[in-house]
């Protein structure tokens, strides 16, 4: 399979990014991870990002959990950042980018686990505790939905849209959605992807997302999102915190507050109505009432 891998030279002096990647292997693959705070943390936080973003979306919030004395594990997803891009769209599935991250939980061996989670990172994400549930004790959870094969018209607009954009502007859509945002921040959303060839990943999520009205009810994702909505209603003994970017007009109030109900112990969501579907954008403050929620703050 033809495999791209970013120039390291796109990700030099990104505002707000001095983090370097550690990498890791799967299935052929390099696997950017950024790992910061003491290895022997009590606490470790996996931050998992969704489509078109990376890590970067991370940057308000790592440094939150990093002042408390937390890890931070925040990879990039195969086919974004700073991870090996499969020229072929047909690279990607549902299965392969949930075994990634299943294979990076076991390869890092996480115990104590602040699953924080958002968009594509939830969809993906939400499935994991279930195949290991002893390494995961807290949740952060942010505009994202499960797997269950019910999909919004307002999802189903946005894929359309998407399929229109084989090169997409990805730093102007994270900077639509959040007008106070830089030139150089902008950039660094578009930094993993110097050319169209670079986003073959972009261009294959949308259709990835568990639809039973366009795969069928058997569909590829659609079994194991009703497991893990299963697991959270019924299994889950951990703590929980939610915050809602209430400006998100496919993945915002309504759908997350009936996620909440979802989740065994939820407590009331923190909505911030100024916020869109890229909630970390807004994340410092997120980060800082999740950890007060955990008992996890210094000072």
């Amino acid at each position: 399979m033809d495999i791209l891998r970013t120039p390291d030279e796109r990700f030099a002096g990104l505002p707000g990014w001095p983090y370097e990647p550690h990498y890791l292997q799967h299935a052929g693959f390099r696997v950017a991870v950024v790992d910061e705070g003491p290895r022997d943390a009590a606490v470790t936080v996996l931050c998992l990002h969704g489509n078109p973003s990376w890590s970067y979306l991370w940057r308000h919030m790592l440094p939150v959990f990093t002042a408390a004395g937390l890890r931070v594990v925040a990879p990039d997803l195969i086919g974004f950042g700073r991870s090996d891009k499969p020229l072929d769209e047909t690279a990607h599935s549902f299965a392969f980018h949930r075994g990634m991250l299943l294979d990076l939980v076991e390869q890092l061996d996480l115990h104590n686990v602040l699953l924080a989670v958002q968009d594509w990172g939830g969809i993906l994400g939400l499935t994991l505790p279930m195949a290991v549930p002893g390494r995961y004790t807290r949740l952060l959870v942010m505009n994202t939905t499960l797997a269950t094969g019910e999909v919004g018209e307002g999802f189903r607009q946005w894929r359309e849209y998407a399929r229109t954009q084989p090169d997409l502007a990805v730093g102007r859509l994270l900077r639509r959605g959040k007008r106070d945002m830089s030139e150089a921040e902008a950039a660094a959303y578009d930094a993993p992807f110097p050319d169209a060839r670079h986003k073959a990943a972009l261009r294959a999520f949308p259709d990835l997302v568990p639809d039973a009205a366009t795969m069928g009810p058997d569909g590829p994702g659609i079994a194991i999102g009703r497991e893990a909505a299963a697991f959270w209603r019924e299994r889950w003994r951990g703590e929980s915190f939610m915050a809602i970017g209430t400006g998100d007009p496919v993945l915002g109030g309504p759908p997350m507050q009936a996620l909440a109900r979802t989740i065994r112990g939820c407590p009331p969501p923190l909505e911030l109505p100024e916020a869109g579907h890229f909630v970390q954008e807004w994340g410092a403050p997120i980060a800082r009432a999740a950890l007060e929620r955990f008992g996890l703050a210094r000072g």
